[in-house]
């Protein structure tokens, strides 16, 4: 779908699940990181700071095309690489989720979070999609679909900083940094 909010907080979504997942590997690069709640935080505030950029860009996206009036674009090839993406975005998701329960790590939960969004923009194309193949009139939900997601995001990410930041504080002193 070409002009599509959806497809473009899908793609950016994307871009910020492979980073967060760099920052969990960073997090965990080494046995003496396991037990660093310094890294965990670290890793947290950084997380947080993406979000809240990747929704401001999102938001920004979202929003011109709304106010440009920018009809989507059906494509069908979309349509399958959504499906995959996707689901395999949400079966991530859940990965992600257990083994941060069994780790107790924040920065993991937010790692899952991430995957989940990009599942669900995934599955956001291929609804507001359709909607506009049989009601044209609706045009507006593709924008609407991103800038919701991107508003989760950003109250996410904002959540994500004020938990985090005065625990970075706090700990920066307690621990070596490496």
């Amino acid at each position: 779908m070409k002009h599509s909010a959806s497809a473009f907080g899908f793609a950016f979504e994307a871009s910020l699940d492979v980073l967060s997942s760099i920052i969990v590997v960073w997090r965990y690069n080494n046995a003496a990181a396991v037990h660093s709640a310094q890294r965990e935080y670290v890793a947290c505030v950084v997380l947080g700071s993406l979000f809240v950029l990747s929704s401001i860009c999102i938001i920004g996206k979202a929003s011109h095309d709304l106010v440009t009036r920018l009809l989507p674009e059906v494509d069908d090839f979309l349509f399958s690489v959504s499906i995959v993406s996707g689901l395999s975005c949400l079966i991530l998701a859940v990965f992600k989720c257990m083994l941060a329960r069994v780790l107790t790590s924040r920065a993991l939960m937010t790692d899952a979070f991430n995957s989940l969004v990009g599942g669900a923009m995934g599955f956001s194309i291929l609804v507001s999609a359709e909607v506009y193949r049989h009601y044209p009139d609706v045009w507006y939900l593709d924008g609407t679909i991103g800038v919701l997601i991107g508003l989760i995001i950003l109250a996410y990410g904002i959540k994500l900083l004020v938990d985090m930041v005065p625990r970075v504080r706090q700990t920066r002193n307690y621990e070596r940094f490496e």
